[in-house]
């Protein structure tokens, strides 16, 4: 599973889950952006998606118009049941309402290998929002699932977050904080903090700490220091 942070290089969230530069055509109304990376851990949420081992990822984002978008993300995942790959296909709108810069989105998750019993992909609807504030930036979010990974019935996804870009350096401070509630006892709070550098105009890393609320719900859910390398083109 992952979020469709789609950020800033090296300034908002986890680099493993953001957008990209854009590589513009300036002949079409679509341009097209590339990604690709490697973490030493897959956090989703706060919660391991590699049963602690490392992550390698790639996708590509389209823009569409003004306002439009639309990808495509793999990743290989571990779930210690066969499943192997999750492939995030999704699409929106960024409007903008004053200030606030909008993104109304639809997100599908689908996993290769998966083994029998309860589906698990799975689609959110995303409305999220976020303001300048300065050299800052401040963002919050909504996602909703009819039939959460599992099949674990009614989800919502909730997080607040924000993002503080050093002057004159190329470092900038970013973290969230989240809270997950699925039907059944599921319940768990997260957040994360962490420094992004970048390299260059197209490669940024980004070192962060996760936690959540539920360590006793499995290892995956443990606090843990994530280094992330990601290139767009």
């Amino acid at each position: 599973m992952k979020t469709l942070k789609l950020s800033l290089l090296g300034a908002l969230g986890a680099l493993a889950l953001g957008g990209a530069a854009q590589a513009q055509d300036a002949k079409g109304p679509i341009s097209l952006a590339f990604n690709i990376g490697a973490s030493t851990d897959y956090v989703f949420r706060g919660i391991s998606q590699t049963d602690e081992d490392p992550q390698i990822f790639g996708g590509v984002d389209a823009t569409i118009g003004a306002i439009g978008y639309a990808g495509i993300w793999v990743s290989n995942v571990d779930f210690n049941n066969g499943t192997e790959l999750e492939y995030d296909i999704y699409g929106g709108i960024k409007p903008t309402l004053g200030p606030v810069a909008m993104d109304l989105a639809v997100i599908y998750y689908g996993y290769t290998n998966q083994p029998p019993g309860p589906n698990e992909d799975y689609w959110e609807g995303k409305i999220a929002g976020s303001i300048p504030a300065g050299p800052a930036t401040l963002g919050a979010a909504l996602y909703y699932s009819p039939e959460f990974f599992g099949e674990t019935g009614d989800a919502t996804y909730v997080e607040v977050n924000g993002a503080f870009a050093i002057p004159n350096s190329k470092f900038s401070v970013s973290g969230a904080l989240g809270h997950q509630a699925v039907v059944g006892p599921l319940d768990y709070t997260t957040w994360n903090l962490g420094v992004g550098l970048a390299l260059s105009d197209n490669i940024g890393v980004d070192l962060r700490y996760h936690d959540t609320s539920e360590h006793g719900f499995g290892a995956i859910y443990d606090s843990r220091v994530v280094v992330a390398l990601k290139a767009t083109f």
